[in-house]
């Protein structure tokens, strides 16, 4: 994947600044669903509580996301993801220091983790723009590998929530946020080709075009599964396996890694050969494995196994997603990963909430999964009806901007 003419074609270290920033971000942003055991525990929480904690910093990442992208359009993404890196940095340690002593402030905590989620409006804009059409899907795949931070909280958290106590977690995660924040003062570098600055008005524009809004879906489903179930599967796995808080940690990691790094792969996929095609298959592939993991498997084993397949299947079409926003929108890149952005964080807060909502209702996740995977069944037959008027418009959207290249839809 990563040949000659990829590497020629853009600028690594800044590839690699916004891996690092992403993936760091996304491992804060997550952070309340690795500790969420260990949390509802000493705040005595229920199964819908749960759900809530570990879906409000989704949420606010989802809407703040609109803000970076705006922020990212006007003043360049390397000033915003340094503002946003300094305010996380700045908001858990105070949190550290002043302690987290009840369900309320926990909820405050979840709603500044939230500007580390907002990092996708900023890391995605920030790799495309060195890139041209033909690399948009590997370059923004190998970016947005970043959100395998998510398995980096999984991983860690719990087993150093046991050792120091979750309330120092917290002042734990400044380091790796510390380190990264260095690096992407050093490496990232905006492209030279940056969009003049817009009207805030004009900002909106985009969504008057319905395409807009069905990239917006179709991220909704991919990422906001991917999302819903990272926060929430330690959760999970704690609750109906009855695994130690570690063990479902390392389980939730795998999945997530599982996801997270096949997104890449979903972007060269769409690449060659083109997104709509990729996605179909990914959405048909989803909403299996969805519906699988509503039926409590007798082992935990065979559980991970259905969420390692639906996880795997949310993740490349992460990347297939940002392989057609880029070709559609790429004068509006910053706005519209924004935008993208927000519904892919508000998918993922649907799911986790209503997950938390399934159990306490019913004693069982089963109607939480399900309603997620008719969301994909619905992407799916919506993409399908899309596919040829894309096919035939875009190419010719494209070279009305001055674009020779082949669109690849």
């Amino acid at each position: 994947m990563l040949n000659r003419s990829f590497l020629k074609a853009g600028h690594t270290p800044t590839l690699f600044a916004a891996f690092l920033y992403f993936d760091v971000s996304f491992m804060v942003w997550v952070l309340l669903g690795p500790l969420g055991v260990a949390i509802a525990k000493d705040f005595h929480l229920n199964p819908a509580q749960k759900g809530f904690m570990v879906a409000v910093p989704v949420l606010a990442g989802a809407l703040l996301r609109l803000v970076a992208g705006v922020m990212v359009d006007r003043i360049g993404p390397k000033r915003t993801g340094l503002i946003g890196q300094a305010i996380v940095l700045t908001g858990l340690a105070a949190a550290w220091f002043l302690g987290v002593h009840n369900y309320n402030q926990v909820l405050i905590l979840g709603m500044l983790l939230g500007v580390a989620g907002a990092s996708f409006a900023v890391a995605l804009p920030l790799a495309s723009r060195w890139y041209p059409q033909e690399h948009q899907g590997l370059a923004l795949g190998i970016a947005g590998a970043g959100n395998s931070g998510t398995a980096l909280a999984a991983l860690f958290a719990p087993v150093l929530a046991k050792s120091f106590g979750w309330g120092n977690v917290i002042g734990l995660a400044i380091i790796p946020l510390a380190v990264a924040f260095v690096v992407y003062l050093a490496l990232a570098k905006d492209a030279p080709e940056q969009p003049a600055p817009k009207r805030m008005g004009e900002y909106l524009d985009v969504l008057k075009v319905p395409d807009a809004w069905w990239l917006m879906l179709l991220y909704g489903v991919t990422f906001g599964g991917f999302v819903g179930l990272s926060s929430s599967l330690t959760i999970y796995f704690n609750s109906e396996y009855k695994l130690d808080p570690v063990v479902a940690g390392f389980f939730t990691a795998a999945c997530v890694f599982a996801g997270s790094f096949i997104r890449p792969i979903g972007g060269a996929l769409a690449d060659r050969f083109g997104g709509v095609r990729t996605l179909i298959v990914v959405y048909g592939l989803a909403a299996v494995g969805l519906t699988l993991a509503s039926v409590q498997m007798p082992s935990p084993y065979m559980a991970l196994a259905v969420l390692l397949f639906s996880m795997m299947s949310l993740g490349a079409g992460n990347g297939a997603v940002f392989q057609l926003a880029p070709q559609r929108f790429r004068k509006e890149i910053g706005v519209m990963t924004g935008l993208i952005g927000m519904t892919g964080g508000i998918g993922g807060f649907y799911l986790a909430s209503t997950l938390g909502l399934a159990k306490q209702m019913t004693g069982a996740y089963q109607l939480g999964f399900l309603g997620f995977a008719a969301l994909a069944l619905f992407a799916l037959v919506a993409l399908a009806g899309l596919k040829n008027k894309w096919r035939a418009v875009w190419p010719t959207l494209a070279n009305s901007d001055g674009d020779a290249v082949p669109v690849r839809v």
